[in-house]
């Protein structure tokens, strides 16, 4: 754990830009680095006259079967360098970003969760028996759902939170460890591999080294841990969704069934019901409620 545990203050500004709030309520211009792209094929007059050429040479020196093959080779490369550009645009994370992480990811995909806002299936043997947000609930998060895509790595491509809010948080994460040090760590991410995670040294719910959750440095949303009873808190009131990869299926999945992303804070008041559901985070996998300093202050 020790060589987990440790702490780090880099972070990174990627682009293009984007507007979002600031904890005034002014446009702030922020770096993000997510994007993807629809799949198309834009053809000159040129390339146009070309294929047409080619398409009627071949039907005449092909069996017709032999040109239907092959225009659906050319389809489905065009189709997999498409999705494959797509998923590196998504960034680092906990799978590789070569084109056999690409063709993992997708394996995975077949027994992902098709629905990520229903709640998980009630489990009587799990300890606690009962969440801890329903003694403080959350209220509900304002507008529309962002947009999320991917799996691992897992992002949303818009409604990006401040960049305010993603420095307090961190200085909110790792003033939390410096003040509870024999309880807590901070360090890189075990399930990402990147970004800044914060981690119980005695967990009480195992998950990957003990970490309780983790925040992205290109889109601003985080992953967590959570009760079950949590997990269906945070998506009623929109502040985020299951992890594609909490299905229940026969496959041994690489995070827990309890894994939820929380979407970026827009605001420093969305920024502190963030900050409650770290915290029940924490108390999910400790066993222990300890409560966040808001303000990160030493």
């Amino acid at each position: 754990m020790s060589g987990t545990l440790t702490r780090t203050d880099t972070t990174r500004s990627p682009s293009p830009v984007d507007i979002c709030p600031t904890r005034n309520g002014d446009l702030l211009a922020i770096n993000v680095t997510i994007r993807q792209d629809p799949l198309s094929v834009t053809l000159d007059g040129p390339a146009i006259f070309f294929i047409a050429i080619l398409l009627i040479l071949s039907t005449q020196l092909l069996q017709p079967s032999t040109v239907a093959f092959l225009i659906s080779v050319f389809t489905l490369v065009v189709f997999v360098h498409n999705d494959y550009q797509n998923y590196l645009k998504l960034g680092p994370g906990g799978t590789p970003a070569t084109f056999a992480g690409y063709i993992r990811i997708n394996w995975f995909k077949l027994w992902a969760c098709r629905d990520p806002f229903t709640p998980l299936p009630a489990d009587p043997d799990v300890q606690p028996a009962a969440g801890i947000l329903r003694e403080k609930p959350l209220p509900y998060r304002c507008g529309l759902r962002p947009k999320v895509v991917g799996i691992a790595p897992q992002r949303q491509v818009d409604q990006f939170g401040s960049r305010d809010c993603y420095l307090t948080l961190r200085r909110i994460l790792e003033s939390h460890s410096r003040n509870n040090p024999e309880e807590l760590g901070i360090g890189t991410s075990c399930f990402e591999k990147h970004g800044l995670a914060l981690f119980s040294r005695y967990p009480f719910n195992k998950t990957c080294q003990g970490e309780i959750c983790h925040v992205h440095n290109s889109d601003y949303s985080m992953h967590l841990n959570l009760h079950p009873d949590d997990v269906k808190e945070v998506i009623e009131k929109g502040w985020g969704q299951r992890h594609p990869l909490t299905s229940q299926c026969f496959l041994k999945m690489p995070v827990p069934k309890q894994f939820t992303m929380v979407y970026a804070p827009r605001s420093m008041d969305e920024l502190k019901v963030v900050c409650q559901i770290i915290e029940a985070a924490g108390w999910w996998v400790s066993a222990k409620e300890m409560k966040l300093n808001v303000m990160g202050e030493k």
